[in-house]
Order: structure tokens, then C-alpha cells, then sequence
């Protein structure tokens, strides 16, 4: 078994996948700057507040693998875990999120795998998000390769709620998480009632 973990960090962390995640990551960033600017020119506004790409730790993997009871090597990593190539976009404005979604849908070098809507239908913890599993050519030694990431669309407000989520929730005790569930999922209540307000408000102006 441990053999097959150092196997697994080795394949993670230093190998081709490794190489050829960077590159997926740089060009997801690059179709999102894309995507901002041509809705710039469209709404005379950025759509996009802010944009990170990560690869998935070995431990955060582990972890991971372990939650969902699968044995830990490489190719069940690459077949289950969707965010081992992780980016996230903050938006302006809820339909933002959408209108993003739906251009990435109709771009023929983009195969969208999987939707998660986690804003119309939020998680029993109160998050909130669209996550988008697809899968982006990679060019690489000769070779192509079509590279499995996963796109978290997300509001700014979505994202602090998630941040501090994660902060309260998953850096705790069981038992103090518990402790603080219902307010939590009340403060997500809150979030989806401004980012629906705030998007009432934009959608006035515009008719101005």
C-alpha cells in the first residue's frame, strides 16, 4: 500500500500529468481573460473580478480518495477526483456565471463533461457555486492529449461564505462544526438573497 502511495505522489507531483495540468490551467485562464473581454466590449463592464488555478495536492488527494473509500493510486485518482486540475473564477453578478458557462459550452476545443449547479440547487451545508468538469486538448511532445480540470464559477459573496466555510467547518472538531451548521447554512441564505438583490439593482441601471 505504501508503495503504491509513493506512486501515486510520484505521478501527482512529478511527472508529465504535472507538466501538461500547468499548461491546462494557463490555458483555462487564458479562454476565461477571452471570454472577459469580449463580454466587456458587449455589457461595457468585467464580468470576471478574479481568476486562480491550483493543482491538487497529494494530501488534499489522499484525502479525498479516502472520503470517497477508493485505493489509493493513480489511475483511480484520474478517473474519480474531477478537481486534481482545479481553476476558480470570481464573478460579478450571478447571471455572469451563466453567460460564462454557456460560451465555454459552444467552443469546440472545450468538452463539457459534467454541470454541478450548486446555485440554483445549493448543498445541505449552504454552498454555493457552479462547478464545471471538462476536458481541454493538450499539446505536448508530438502528442494530444484531452486533460480533465474542473471551473468553479462562483460570486464574490458565494466565495467569502466558502472561504470562511472552510475555515469554521474543516479546520475544527466534528463536533464544533455541528455546533455551527445552522447558522452557517443561514448565513448562505443571506448570500443568495444579496447576490438576487444586487443583480435586481444592476439589471434597474441597465434599463436607465
Amino acid at each position: 500500500m505504501k508503495k503504491e502511495s509513493n506512486k501515486l505522489k510520484e505521478n501527482l507531483v512529478n511527472s508529465d500529468f504535472s507538466v501538461k495540468g500547468e499548461c491546462a490551467i494557463s490555458l483555462i485562464l487564458t479562454k476565461l481573460d477571452i471570454i472577459n473581454i469580449e463580454l466587456s466590449m458587449i455589457l461595457d463592464r468585467n464580468v470576471i473580478q478574479m481568476k486562480t488555478g491550483r493543482m491538487k495536492s497529494y494530501e488534499s488527494t489522499c484525502k479525498k480518495m479516502k472520503k470517497k473509500g477508493l485505493e489509493k493510486n493513480f489511475s483511480n485518482a484520474l478517473e474519480k477526483i474531477n478537481d486534481l486540475i482545479g481553476v476558480r473564477a470570481i464573478c460579478s453578478y450571478v447571471d455572469d456565471i451563466y453567460r460564462i458557462a454557456e460560451i465555454l459550452s459552444e467552443q469546440k476545443d472545450v468538452k463539457i463533461v459534467k454541470v454541478k449547479d450548486y446555485i440554483r440547487d445549493p448543498k445541505s451545508s449552504g454552498y454555493r457555486s457552479l462547478h464545471i468538469i471538462m476536458e481541454i486538448p493538450i499539446g505536448f511532445q508530438g502528442g494530444t492529449q484531452w486533460m480533465k480540470a474542473e471551473l468553479q464559477l462562483r460570486t464574490a459573496a458565494m466565495d467569502y461564505w466558502a472561504n470562511l466555510d472552510h475555515q469554521l467547518r474543516y479546520k475544527r472538531g466534528r463536533k464544533e462544526a455541528e455546533v455551527i451548521d445552522e447558522e452557517l447554512r443561514a448565513c448562505s441564505d443571506i448570500i443568495g438573497t444579496l447576490d438576487r438583490k444586487m443583480l435586481e439593482i444592476r439589471k434597474k441601471i441597465d434599463k436607465i
